[in-house]
């Protein structure tokens, strides 16, 4: 009876061992948390509606002299997606507007979105003509992203500049993208 008892007993004890290592080695194979922002950059890529339709909100300007015209040719200096950076870009648009960085909680639930480049005057809900300052609250009418149109949204910052709207194909997977809402100037260069 008693080598039976003391079988059990090793035998639970191995058990929980057993247990306590697995918690362990699990632990160790998890990924790092990210950062917040890291998360949300993700999720704002691999989101966001890489081609839309053409159509431009109502009273969007177009630019007289945009420094690249439609149908020219630029290099994506930005990565707001993967495979954007360094890709050949046809230009399919140039407007002149506000353009905002915006952080906002989809309306189809989930974490908010930080920093989202980019959204322009033209589609936030009765924006005006007025630049609108960090801080403000405001309703989006954009709709790159899944819930995003309709969201409650906070603007972070603004730039008064052409925004261009672009063709290109992909460096990571080669998609072609139709009419990419928004690249900011600064976010394109000259071919050489």
């Amino acid at each position: 009876m008693l080598k039976k008892t003391l079988i059990l007993l090793v035998a639970a004890l191995l058990f929980i061992l057993g247990a306590c290592s697995n918690d362990k080695e699990e632990s160790k194979k998890s990924p790092e948390p990210k950062e917040p922002a890291e998360h949300m950059e993700e999720m704002d890529h691999g989101e966001m509606d890489h081609s839309s339709s053409g159509e431009v909100p109502e009273g969007l300007k177009e630019q007289d002299s945009p420094t690249y015209p439609v149908g020219s040719q630029a290099i994506l200096e930005t990565e707001h997606m993967p495979g954007m950076k360094g890709a050949k870009a046809t230009i399919s648009g140039a407007y002149d507007t506000v353009a905002y960085v915006v952080s906002y909680t989809p309306t189809t639930g989930g974490k908010k979105v930080e920093d989202h480049k980019w959204v322009i005057q033209e589609e936030i809900k009765e924006a005006g003509s007025n630049v609108l300052e960090p801080g403000t609250k405001v309703t989006l009418e954009a709709d790159h992203m899944p819930g995003m149109k309709g969201a409650e949204a906070e603007i972070e910052s603004s730039e008064k500049t052409t925004v261009y709207m672009v063709d290109y194909v992909s460096t990571t997977n080669g998609e072609k993208v139709k009419n990419h809402k928004w690249v900011t100037e600064s976010e394109l260069s000259a071919v050489k």
